[in-house]
């Protein structure tokens, strides 16, 4: 279960929640370039056969609200849905983090999205 692409604590619990509850293990830490093959973002989890991006946001992400709008928006453009969660999220609504996941794999994948 080790990830040695993690960055954080918080970002393993996340993935480890999402394995143990017996979703597909994500790859850690990918980087996401447009059609054009230009950066866009890296992504804490993600699951390529869905486009598919799972993101921690801990504390610092409370002073970087337009930054990451930004953010989220190239990714929106290159074709990558993203779900973040926080700390909050983890410990307190697990069931749901999992379910909301679950839910946006199986709704993406049987919709035949792939990453462009």
């Amino acid at each position: 279960m080790l990830e040695p692409n993690a960055e954080s604590p918080m970002e393993s619990r996340l993935r480890l929640l999402l394995v143990l509850r017996g979703l597909p293990q994500p790859e850690a830490q990918v980087s996401i370039c447009n059609g054009n093959g230009a950066f866009v973002a890296r992504l804490d989890l993600f699951y390529r056969s869905a486009s598919l991006g799972i993101e921690y946001d801990g504390a610092t992400h409370r002073n970087s609200l337009a930054a990451d709008a930004h953010r989220l928006n190239r990714l929106l453009r290159a074709g990558i849905s993203v779900l973040r969660y926080t700390a909050s999220d983890v410990y307190k609504r697990p069931g749901e983090v999992v379910q909301e996941v679950r839910a946006e794999l199986h709704a993406r994948t049987h919709a035949g999205i792939v990453r462009p």
